[in-house]
């Protein structure tokens, strides 16, 4: 952690314009911990203009954030005029679908805060890289960042970051010590946990109810020594699908979808899965799938996510082939024999 590093490159670039950059639909975790950090750098940069950006859009539940909190975010940001780029709670920004070439492109030093599996590519890209994957939430970085300071978040501030904690953890199911610690610290700011927890719960929608039993019903299940492995598809919602096949019994669930003729595909595992296999969603299983369908995948021990070209059910064998592969010879470090994928 050093937010001095950050405040000493916003000052050495003098910048009066610094863009923070959440990921494609954008969740609490992101839009939250991007508000704080705004707050936190307008302590000592007062007269910058600090700017929440989401070019890739944000997620329902976000919306219903934005009607509670005094957070605004610009859905069409000027990348170009950015001073210096922040970019939140994203390990590659291709996160950022077609933003991304503008950023790589831009001459602004970018600086990375993020809780996800580090990217080598990111990491060359970005000036100064705040990494933690052992962090439950991106949120979490950001109070780290205050705590560093001795600044104490506003009461809009912490509620935020309690929040992002809150929607990243499926309320507090992930969360570690540490998570707790700081939790504890931002009630101690005087928020109502249990108003503000159902203040912001949202009911289900029907579409992501019916997209859940189509997972269901479309799922392959494969045992690989002992551990039930659930394959399926569905065109929207297929995190709360893979999640759900998860709650249903599976060990790890990998649900694929197509948008705009690009392969989104995610994971979920139990904990006992990842803690007795030693697999890593994001490294050894999204990374590896990522580069196979020619895109970026990462992200979390138990939760990741993979965005990509080609075929769904080429997608899926190839995500069977490196969980068997992972399974039954943990210490390999080649490829599996890969699949032709077929051109989308």
């Amino acid at each position: 952690m050093s937010f001095k590093e950050l405040l000493n490159i916003l000052e050495e670039k003098q910048a009066g314009f610094v863009l923070l950059l959440c990921h494609r639909s954008a969740d609490a975790d992101s839009i939250c911990s991007a508000y704080g950090l705004q707050g936190l750098i307008k302590r000592f940069l007062p007269n910058s203009v600090v700017e929440i950006g989401c070019p890739a859009g944000i997620n329902k539940p976000s919306k219903t954030l934005l009607e509670y909190l005094p957070i605004t975010v610009n859905l069409n940001p000027n990348i170009e005029s950015a001073e210096v780029i922040v970019l939140l709670d994203m390990n590659t920004v291709e996160q950022l679908d077609e933003s991304a070439d503008t950023i790589k492109k831009s001459p602004a030093p970018k600086i990375i805060i993020d809780h996800h599996a580090p990217n080598q590519e990111t990491m060359r890209l970005c000036r100064l890289c705040i990494i933690n994957d052992k962090a439950a939430a991106n949120c979490e970085l950001v109070y780290q960042l205050f705590a560093e300071t001795k600044i104490k978040p506003n009461l809009n501030e912490a509620k935020a970051l309690f929040v992002g904690i809150a929607f990243d953890t499926r309320h507090f199911a992930l969360a570690n010590s540490p998570t707790f610690s700081i939790l504890a610290a931002l009630v101690s700011e005087g928020i109502d946990a249990q108003q503000t927890l159902s203040q912001f719960a949202l009911p289900i929608d029907t579409s992501e109810r019916i997209a859940k039993l189509k997972a269901c019903k479309r799922t392959k299940i494969v045992i690989i020594n002992e551990w039930i492995v659930a394959l399926s598809h569905v065109s929207a919602y297929q995190a709360p699908a893979a999640k759900a096949l998860v709650d249903l019994g599976a060990h790890v669930a990998a649900v694929a979808g197509k948008k705009s003729g690009k392969i989104e595909i995610s994971l979920r595992s139990i904990r006992q899965f990842n803690k007795d296999t030693g697999i890593h969603l994001g490294t050894d299983i999204a990374a590896p799938l990522g580069e196979y369908l020619q895109g970026v995948g990462g992200g979390h021990a138990m939760a990741s996510g993979v965005n990509g070209k080609g075929e769904i059910q080429d997608a899926l064998k190839q995500c069977l082939a490196l969980l068997k592969q992972k399974i039954t010879n943990p210490e390999a470090t080649t490829q599996p024999e890969t699949i032709p994928a077929k051109s989308p």
